[in-house]
């Protein structure tokens, strides 16, 4: 009795854990985005943010941060962290200064061979620049 005892608390302490695992991959499954009232950006993938102040639809800058939080919040914490701090599986979004806009769309549309899922099917432009828009403004880890 004893052996077979140890054996299923064994096989359910295995299991609880692989599940702890899997749960902390983050909810992936794709939320919708309300992009409000941003301009439409189109179907041809820009290479610049154009949401950032300076650029072509800057003074939609602050929208395009609550936006983003919202868009963020449902599609991208669950892996990345609570308001893009990592908690160390992923990269630290905040801290990922040498992306540069294209190299930040392209990976955001095509996903990486390390499990970060494509967008490119489920969020549109809007949705990807504002959250980039948001990632930028959350203050730099000390």
């Amino acid at each position: 009795m004893t052996t077979s005892f140890s054996l299923s608390t064994l096989l359910a302490a295995v299991l609880f854990g692989v599940a702890g695992l899997v749960m902390a991959h983050g909810n992936v499954t794709p939320q919708e985005v309300d992009t409000g009232n941003l301009p439409e950006l189109g179907d041809e993938v820009r290479s610049e943010n154009p949401f950032r102040k300076g650029n072509e639809y800057g003074e939609h800058n602050a929208q395009a941060i609550e936006v983003g939080e919202s868009a963020y919040a449902g599609n991208c914490a669950g892996c990345h962290g609570i308001r893009a701090m990592s908690g160390g599986l992923t990269p630290d979004l905040r801290e990922l200064t040498e992306w540069d806009d294209e190299y930040y769309v392209n990976r955001v549309l095509n996903g990486t061979d390390r499990g970060m899922p494509a967008w490119k099917k489920t969020l549109d432009q809007n949705a990807i620049w504002a959250i980039r828009t948001y990632v930028e403004s959350l203050p730099k880890p000390e």
